[in-house]
């Protein structure tokens, strides 16, 4: 499983663990000079001229009450010919990663069609939401003279600041806390506990790093006050052997998933870093479900390969090389693979036979659970990579045992 291989340092949150929060609108509302209010930082570029946004911009930040944040700004709704279309279009896929909407109207303009075909689309997409007026300043009277109309709406001026504290304190309220409490494994363990992790140097990896969910799991392992043994995979069966207390857990790249399962006594746990992601980003049940699907891959079915990050391509690259490599042994048949990364991901999915998508590290729970989604009501079966390659290996039995009523599923499948 790889991840994006940035300059994010090993205490920084992860992008897919932050908040998103989107800032959505017409052209020339105010969404750019907003956002740098909100964030005290010049991050996006303020001009006169509409459309001066043209993709949307992200940024990793500090951002209190909230916290870790990703703010994002996008192309104005109302833009307009070919090319607007298009970045209205990816406004819109904005949304599916987005924890809280900030449809940002001109005060003085008041809503108009735009702005209310946006509403619709947030609650269609069930994303919680806040309509914050800007210019403010600019109405009869001025901003003193301006009350928000409902509980998730507010007079706001990026340009004298009237506000903008009560926004960001309104953004915190409707973040729902309660989903940022999972845990990777530190349910699965107690204190004193040894769990041991097996982590081939990634030769995509800097000198130096880990890749992301080692980082991660390494983390929660000693939030949880339990002790983190990492081996790469020719040193675990020695490990083992001379540890001197029995581990409570092995957890292992999916790439060396045999090795690890062979070198791993049975009276001993074992799973991935890809298969505790999935459960970690909410989809680990549909994935397990939908595994079983490669005993009735044919001759030419086209099958989709999900990456949930742009990292620079290996010559035995796992999602583009050995996967492919894998599922052909297994089924004895020539798919046809078509492969995605970063934030492509086709809502049309009706045209492939399954979808096997990453561990999602750099991807936050909500558009993860938008792209199983958007494969389960079309019907198309949806996995990730450590589940694929476990169940090929005859392994995946022996890897779910550590969550019982997943286990379960498998029974009836």
């Amino acid at each position: 499983m790889k991840c994006q291989k940035d300059s994010m340092g090993l205490n920084d949150t992860p992008s897919g663990n932050r908040v998103h929060i989107g800032f959505f609108g017409r052209r020339n509302a105010g969404k750019s000079s907003l956002l740098n209010a909100i964030t005290g930082q010049d991050l996006a570029v303020v001009s006169e001229v509409k459309g001066t946004t043209t993709d949307p911009v992200s940024k990793a930040m500090e951002l209190l009450p909230l916290g870790p944040v990703l703010v994002i700004d996008t192309p104005g709704i109302d833009d307009e010919g070919e090319l607007g279309a298009k970045r209205v279009l990816k406004a819109k896929q904005v949304l599916n990663k987005t924890d809280v909407a900030v449809l940002v109207v001109d005060a003085v303009l008041g809503r108009d069609k735009a702005d209310n075909d946006l509403l619709d689309i947030f609650k269609y997409k069930n994303v919680t939401y806040i309509i914050a007026y800007n210019k403010c300043d600019e109405l009869p009277g001025g901003s003193l003279n301006s009350a928000a109309v409902e509980a998730n709406e507010i007079y706001v001026s990026a340009k004298t600041g009237h506000n903008i504290e009560a926004l960001k304190d309104l953004i915190a309220s409707l973040v729902h806390t309660e989903d940022m409490k999972l845990q990777l494994v530190g349910d699965l363990i107690k204190p004193g506990d040894f769990v041991v992790l097996v982590t081939p140097i990634d030769k995509a990896a800097p000198k130096g790093r880990l890749i992301l969910p080692q980082q991660q799991t390494i983390r929660d392992v000693l939030e949880t006050d339990a002790i983190a043994v990492v081996v790469k995979e020719f040193e675990l069966k020695e490990t083992l052997e001379h540890l001197g207390k029995k581990p409570s857990l092995v957890i292992t790249d999916s790439q060396v998933f045999a090795k690890a399962s062979a070198d791993t006594p049975l009276d001993i746990p074992l799973t991935s870093f890809s298969i505790i992601f999935a459960r970690y980003k909410g989809f680990l049940a549909p994935a397990v479900r939908g595994v079983k699907h490669l005993d009735h891959i044919g001759e030419g079915s086209r099958i989709l390969i999900c990456e949930g990050c742009t990292h620079h391509k290996q010559c035995d690259d796992i999602g583009t090389v050995k996967l492919p490599r894998w599922i052909k042994q297994y089924t004895g048949v020539n798919p046809e693979f078509v492969f995605t990364s970063g934030g492509d991901y086709p809502e049309d999915l009706s045209s492939f036979e399954m979808v096997i998508h990453c561990g999602a590290c750099m991807l936050n729970e909500r558009e993860m659970r938008y792209r199983q989604e958007c494969a389960a009501d079309q019907g198309v079966p949806f996995t990730n990579y450590g589940i694929s390659i476990a169940f090929m290996q005859g392994i995946l039995r022996r890897s779910l045992e550590v969550f019982p009523h997943i286990l379960a599923e498998l029974e009836v499948l």
